[in-house]
């Protein structure tokens, strides 16, 4: 008989933003250690140390649990922010996107997506042909929740990142979080970059093309940042799709290909 698996996610905030999330699905045995983990990261955050920190733990029910493969990983070298947009626009267009979609999405994470000019907690939800925003919620956005990888599926990970010095929590987390949601219906590809300051890199993913890093999409220092999801156009069940992204249990037991960087090329 299989262990019941329970989802452990934290949220954290600072002067009433949010700062900080991380999210797993994990054997009783291990919430504890998760826990405090997630707090310590809460409390050590590099824009500043959490005043209000949220722990939430569900059981899941083991039927509910699909599992499934990461995505492959490649890696392409731009020159700043400026060229890795340039290659994320040119990726997201071979995946169905409007240069339209495109850039109101690249303006709307650059300004601030929320309504206040800040960062939003979730994604936005955009037409994929005409760029309009779909999601209920201007300032929250979709939140992706209840996906991690086995035990097995993240010591694969961990060593294949090594080999490519790209071992954190950055990379492993948004891998995981891209490949939950390039399986959602109706969504083209997803484009995403850090509101951390500090750190530049951002990736287009989709389930023809994979997963695609770029160190640069934003200025260093800026702390503006997001997630834009693209759905196919016409008829959106956002109901469907929503309660996929935040409540479906999804479990990765494989990992793809980790390629190893190269230079841009619109020839890719």
């Amino acid at each position: 008989m299989k262990r019941p698996l329970f989802s452990i996610r934290m949220q954290a905030s600072i002067n009433g933003k949010h700062l900080s999330g991380a999210e797993r699905l994990s054997v009783a045995d291990d919430l504890e250690r998760l826990a405090a983990g997630m707090v310590k990261r809460a409390l050590g955050h590099m824009r500043g140390r959490a005043e209000k920190i949220q722990l939430t733990i569900e059981e899941v029910e083991t039927g509910q649990i699909d599992t499934g493969v990461l995505p492959d990983l490649h890696t392409y070298l731009v020159d700043d922010y400026h060229h890795g947009r340039r290659a994320a626009t040119a990726i997201l267009v071979k995946s169905g996107v409007t240069p339209v979609a495109i850039a109101r999405a690249m303006d709307a994470m650059a300004s601030g997506a929320a309504p206040d000019g800040r960062s939003m907690r979730g994604a936005m939800l955009i037409d994929s042909k005409n760029g309009n925003r779909l999601e209920p919620d201007k300032a929250r956005g979709v939140r992706v929740s209840r996906m991690d990888l086995t035990e097995q599926a993240r010591h694969e990970l961990i060593l294949g990142l090594q080999a490519l010095g790209l071992d954190n929590d950055h990379v492993r987390e948004a891998l995981v979080l891209a490949a939950k949601v390039i399986t959602a219906p109706g969504i083209v590809a997803e484009l995403c970059w850090s509101d951390d300051p500090d750190y530049t890199a951002g990736y287009v993913a989709s389930v023809q093309q994979g997963y695609m890093r770029f160190p640069h999409l934003k200025p260093l220092g800026d702390e503006r940042g997001g997630r834009a999801f693209f759905l196919a156009s016409g008829e959106h069940d956002l109901s469907e799709l929503m309660d996929y992204l935040q409540s479906k249990p999804l479990l990765f037991d494989r990992i793809g290909r980790l390629y190893r960087a190269k230079p841009w090329s619109e020839d890719l």
